[in-house]
């Protein structure tokens, strides 16, 4: 990639989620790596770009479409990374990805959904592994959290029996982006059965599902419950469908090394005693309505007229007064149990999102020599794992061995 004209190309740079990458990497970013900013419009581009902080004023602007192959390829041509927030993923991810598995160019995204990844593993990750390209899906809130906090406690503790991602504390704005892929891959159920096969199936990001173990029951919590493992009551998380797929997915992109009968699971964590049984019980009543609305046609447009459509978000000051909170609980296959605190300031769909994309890209772009010898569809954990860690540990956030 040494004939490469820039380091990072930010692809969507005009959209909500998109300008905050653009302003993190302006703030953050060596002096030295080279950015441009990508999209369909170069007046918006434009705009983007001005106000950003004054050092970023002279990046280059790149015309591309999503619709447009040959401009996904010219693009993908010119650098060594690209880095997109161009949702649903589902609907316009994978000519770009086609693009940079081709060109031996890394990739990371945001996409919290199932059914891309899986087309994205089987139509390019054999053509990503002979070109050097690595793939990285989910480089948000979802699922380098997950994916990182589970890979810490395998280094700490070896091969593991179990683990499970608790959220204790999620305060933040909703995502018109997440929820727009979260509506696109409903209606893509209705009517694909790999889709629905994709969303259901704890395994459905696997390298060898012919590999996986048998189990029992893995699908992610539907209901409250106390969970003597992690000793407190619980209820569902609802983005547990998508990064207990990922963390499946390291373990066997890694020969299983997490442990051939690992269990993984999510759920939003809700302390102990009455107060703790009335709050899982509420929290799952409600978060059970707002997903039946969505299931049928006329409640799903009242809802969806109330929620913040594609390229809305949270207001600066909800979005600075953000946080995330979670505890990875594990036990290792001799019996010892430890604990992975991982915190993050600013909203985690949006503020922490933008930190967390921002520094995957420069990882990808500037830590080549350190990252593990790997190509193809990759995840966090296994793309770039602990390096990954310690930039962001270095960047403010917390991942705490207790």
């Amino acid at each position: 990639m040494t004939d490469r004209t820039f380091d990072i190309v930010l692809f969507g740079a005009t959209g909500f989620t998109g300008r905050l990458v653009a302003e993190y990497l302006a703030n953050h970013a060596p002096s030295d790596v080279r950015i441009a900013l990508a999209g369909r419009n170069t007046s918006k581009l434009e705009g983007i770009r001005a106000g950003l902080p004054e050092r970023a004023r002279a990046w280059p602007l790149v015309v591309a479409d999503s619709a447009d192959a040959a401009s996904l390829e010219k693009l993908a041509s010119q650098t060594k990374v690209v880095c997109t927030t161009v949702g649903p993923y589902a609907k316009y991810g994978l000519p770009l990805v086609a693009a940079c598995a081709k060109a031996g160019t890394h990739y990371c995204d945001l996409t919290g959904e199932p059914q891309f990844m899986r087309d994205s593993i089987d139509l390019h990750h054999e053509t990503a592994k002979a070109s050097g390209a690595r793939i990285v899906h989910t480089c948000g809130f979802d699922s380098i959290p997950s994916d990182l906090g589970v890979l810490g406690l395998f280094e700490a503790l070896g091969p593991l029996t179990r683990a499970t991602y608790v959220v204790e504390i999620l305060k933040g704005g909703a995502s018109g982006g997440t929820i727009a892929s979260a509506l696109n891959g409903l209606d893509q159920a209705k009517t694909d059965k790999k889709v629905r096969k994709s969303l259901v199936d704890p395994y459905a990001l696997s390298a060898d599902r012919a590999a996986e173990p048998k189990l029992g029951d893995e699908r992610d919590q539907s209901t409250f419950r106390f969970d003597d493992f992690v000793g407190q009551w619980t209820a569902p998380f609802i983005m547990a469908s998508v990064n207990t797929r990922v963390v499946r997915r390291s373990n066997s992109l890694r020969g299983h090394a997490y442990g051939k009968a690992f269990r993984y699971a999510e759920v939003s964590g809700m302390k102990k005693g009455p107060r703790g049984f009335f709050r899982a019980a509420t929290f799952t009543a409600g978060l059970g309505l707002f997903v039946g609305s969505l299931l049928f046609g006329p409640t799903r447009k009242l809802v969806e007229s109330r929620l913040p459509k594609p390229g809305e978000g949270p207001s600066e000051e909800t979005r600075k007064n953000g946080f995330l909170r979670v505890r990875v609980f594990g036990e290792s296959e001799g019996g010892v149990r430890k604990t992975m605190l991982i915190e993050g300031k600013g909203d985690p769909g949006y503020q922490l999102t933008s930190l967390l994309l921002g520094e995957s890209a420069l990882c990808l772009a500037r830590d080549d020599a350190k990252l593990p010898k790997v190509a193809g569809v990759l995840t966090p954990a296994t793309a770039m794992g602990r390096v990954l860690t310690d930039r962001l540990v270095a960047a403010g956030m917390v991942f705490k061995l207790e």
